[in-house]
């Protein structure tokens, strides 16, 4: 990475906002450069063509973004309404995290850049006016463009404001002035929180905290249904997601010869390539690490007879992800238990797809995989009959030590999607068409329980896909992966080699 970054020319900068007007542009303290010649000042003034984009249409999503931000305005007439983007924020010493912009900010406007904020200003009782505070392009006058370390030279060229306008729908403002411009007017607001400190405490003598998280939770729950626009995001990001599957499953061999994160690395490779980046960190765990839900240290071995975990996601450029499992034999094919364990899964998961319908509870899917987990428990030994029938295993939770999770969650610009939104409208909500929902059961047998068969140890199974509720019932939009024990077989032994 290169690393000179030198000190700003002397002369007060023109066209900066005026927030900003008098900061120096900072460089390294350990750069190689010194002060800058005049000679170079004028050099870099002049002599750049006119880049100016003109006539741009509005990206896809505009239309369905002003449709949102219209639900959002009545549903806080009177009331200044604030939704910051976010900021980068720091990995170590002067390099930052790659930003991705808070989902309640894209979904309300469709873009993506740092220190953004959308406004939305009262206007008599009802409405609202919407603006959109952005960075403007790097000044050229005052040296930004090439001296400072966020400047167009070197993170690249963003858009102009009057770009911005003509892409989002929306008038825009230069960012550096929100805080100010938002602090001198008393209007009561409200902010999404978490995303800009800055913001937050400019703002704090406006801000009524249990407001702002009814904001955050209204928010929330406008996303619970998608409209077409999303779903056909959604569909993209599970057609990424199965070749990102596949390219994984080409290349186990590599991964028995190195460790879990040639896996990782070769689904990132896909996510980066079809998509934005993976939606959430990846799961690829092999063996005993399958029976941990969350192992994304991905650091094991790959052994062929064991299994593998893959839980991954490709995330699209428009930041919606998908959310799938699959479990493989990691030589190509199930053993006699491991098979049984699989099916059993498989099972489950039929039964939760099938009760995902318009008009049936949020709830039924995962009560439905979980009654046929519970009866292969039983079944099996695992739990005893003698003593437990399904209904009572049901209502003391004791499949819980094998299945442990929830069965799904919504999905969407995250990955568990509306977690904020009201319960009423969420888990105890009906399922309508445009929602979208993950079914995931597991069976997860610890290397240490001993209350299994020694052989059931360390053995983790999960099985997920992404479900469209439709009108007339459900769509698999990952149905490009196999499920069926048989189909995986076939499926793995078709890329070997």
């Amino acid at each position: 990475m290169t690393e000179d970054r030198t000190p700003a020319v002397s002369e007060n900068p023109e066209g900066a906002a005026a927030a900003e007007e008098d900061k120096p542009i900072k460089s390294r303290k350990n750069g190689l450069y010194g002060e800058i010649s005049d000679e170079l000042a004028a050099s870099m003034k002049s002599g750049w063509a006119d880049t100016e984009l003109r006539g741009l249409q509005p990206v896809p999503q505009a239309a369905y973004a002003a449709e949102r931000r219209a639900k959002l305005s009545a549903a806080f007439p009177g009331e200044r309404l604030v939704v910051p983007a976010g900021n980068l924020r720091v990995r170590a010493n002067d390099t930052d995290y790659a930003f991705r912009a808070a989902s309640e900010y894209v979904h309300l406007t469709g873009e993506q850049s740092e220190d953004a904020v959308l406004v939305a200003e009262p206007v008599g009782e009802q409405g609202h006016v919407f603006a959109l505070y952005l960075r403007p392009r790097s000044d050229r006058e005052n040296g930004e463009f090439w001296l400072d370390g966020h400047g167009e030279l070197w993170v690249g060229r963003r858009h102009s404001l009057t770009e911005a306008e003509e892409l989002y729908g929306l008038p825009t403002r230069d960012c550096r002035k929100a805080a100010e411009e938002l602090a001198a007017a008393t209007v009561p607001t409200r902010i999404v929180r978490g995303y800009d400190a800055g913001l937050e405490a400019a703002l704090t003598a406006q801000l009524d905290e249990e407001k702002d998280d009814e904001l955050k939770v209204f928010l929330s729950g406008l996303r619970l249904v998608k409209d077409e626009w999303e779903v056909a995001e959604l569909r993209a990001a599970c057609d990424a997601t199965v070749k990102g599957f596949t390219d994984v499953v080409r290349e186990l061999g590599q991964a028995v010869a190195t460790s879990e994160r040639w896996i990782e690395g070769t689904f990132w490779r896909r996510a980066r390539v079809d998509g934005n980046d993976v939606g959430y960190g990846s799961i690829a765990a092999a063996g005993p690490h399958a029976t941990t839900l969350h192992w994304v240290r991905n650091d094991g071995d790959v052994r062929p007879g064991e299994l593998l975990l893959l839980d991954a996601g490709v995330e699209t450029r428009n930041l919606y992800t998908a959310d799938v499992t699959r479990t493989l034999p990691i030589n190509g094919r199930f053993d006699a238990l491991q098979r049984k364990i699989y099916d059993a899964v498989y099972d489950a998961q039929e039964a939760g797809i099938a009760a995902v319908k318009p008009g049936g509870r949020f709830r039924d899917f995962h009560d439905a995989a979980q009654r046929v987990l519970a009866e292969r428990l039983l079944a099996w030994g695992l739990l005893d009959p003698a003593v437990y029938d399904v209904e009572k295993v049901l209502e003391l939770g004791l499949q819980r030590r094998w299945t442990l999770h929830g069965t799904g969650h919504m999905l969407g610009l995250d990955v568990h999607d509306c977690a904020h939104a009201r319960r009423e409208n969420y888990v105890d909500a009906l399922l309508v068409p445009g929602m979208v929902l993950t079914v995931e059961p597991g069976l997860y047998f610890q290397a240490d329980d001993l209350t299994v068969p020694e052989e059931y140890r360390g053995i983790g199974v999960r099985i997920e896909d992404d479900i469209l509720v439709t009108a007339d019932g459900n769509e698999n939009l990952s149905a490009g992966l196999p499920r069926t024990a048989d189909e995986v077989e076939a499926w793995m032994a078709s890329l070997a080699g």
